[in-house]
């Protein structure tokens, strides 16, 4: 993978997306849940707003959203589909203002992955599985991800951001990667 595509995923390119700062080690992954509209499913609205691309008429929801500039480095649909919207090597626009243990700028260091999924709904089977795939193979890469850093956005931006949210299983996560 010596340029940060994984070949067996699927690769959609994003524009937002930059160089991290010179010398930045990747040691956490951030674990985010997008639907677009909220609570809907399946569409391609979420590669839409990654590719900025979203038709503000498309939906009522989507007036303010076709201006925002982000990205992640992945996302898992329902079905346990991944794409790969952003080179892990370089920097993906996901936690926005954030911090870990002190240190801001999570974007810098981070792997975004998003869950199409919402606070209400629990994530499906197929996304767990394809989740701890993913971990796994981005950890024999990046040896210094270790799971204690694998957190939500909501750790990293408290009182701003909540997900992956309440119906995330953390501890099967943290099962499947034998932690």
């Amino acid at each position: 993978m010596p340029d940060g595509w994984l070949p067996h995923v699927r690769r959609v390119s994003s524009p937002n997306a930059d160089a991290r700062p010179a010398g930045t080690d990747i040691d956490l992954i951030v674990l985010h849940a997008i639907s677009l509209p909220p609570g809907e499913f399946g569409g391609p609205f979420i590669g839409q707003l990654f590719t900025n691309r979203l038709d503000r008429a498309a939906h009522p929801y989507f007036a303010n959203l076709h201006e925002l500039r982000v990205s992640a480095h992945f996302l898992l649909a329902r079905d346990g589909g991944a794409t790969q919207f952003v080179d892990i090597y370089q920097r993906a626009w996901h936690a926005g203002e954030s911090s870990w243990a002190g240190r801001a700028r999570c974007n810098d260091y981070s792997i975004g992955i998003e869950l199409e999924g919402s606070d209400e709904l629990p994530f499906t089977n197929r996304q767990y599985v394809a989740l701890a795939g993913l971990i796994a193979e981005l950890r024999a890469r990046m040896p210094t991800i270790a799971p204690a850093r694998i957190v939500g956005h909501c750790d990293v931006a408290p009182g701003r951001k909540s997900d992956p949210g309440p119906c995330f299983d953390w501890q099967r996560m943290a099962r499947s990667l034998g932690a």
